[in-house]
């Protein structure tokens, strides 16, 4: 059966850290690019960060580049989320989905085929 979980959300206060796992089962996982999404309550998902199936091509949304650092570990099926320097405006729910292709090609979710059940990040002193 075809699944992406994604997991490693929390809480965290502001300035902290968390990294959020991927792992994807069920089909050819190095296929595939990875994209991070999120969606806070009454807003739309927009997109964080995406790597090609190889690892060798990363892309960051404005707002988290610097802070965030996307990876892949294929051998594991997995594409993580480090996430550094945490704010109030990250607090969301998290979402991994597998793209159409080997690239990243922006952040329309309609693009992505496969998506996980999401994980949530809550950044709160």
């Amino acid at each position: 059966q075809l699944q992406l979980v994604e997991s490693g959300g929390g809480l965290v206060q502001p300035g902290g850290s968390l990294r959020l796992s991927c792992a994807g089962s069920g089909f050819t996982f190095d296929y595939y690019a990875i994209g991070w999404f999120r969606q806070a309550p009454g807003k739309e998902r927009e997109g964080v960060s995406c790597i090609s199936s190889s690892g060798g091509s990363t892309d960051y949304a404005a707002s988290v580049k610097g802070r965030f650092t996307i990876s892949r570990d294929n051998a594991k099926n997995t594409v993580y989320l480090q996430m550094n320097s945490l704010k109030p405006e990250d607090t969301a729910t998290y979402y991994c989905a597998a793209g159409s292709g080997i690239v990243c090609s922006g952040y329309v979710p309609s693009t992505y085929r496969y998506w996980g059940q999401g994980t949530q990040v809550t950044v709160s002193s």
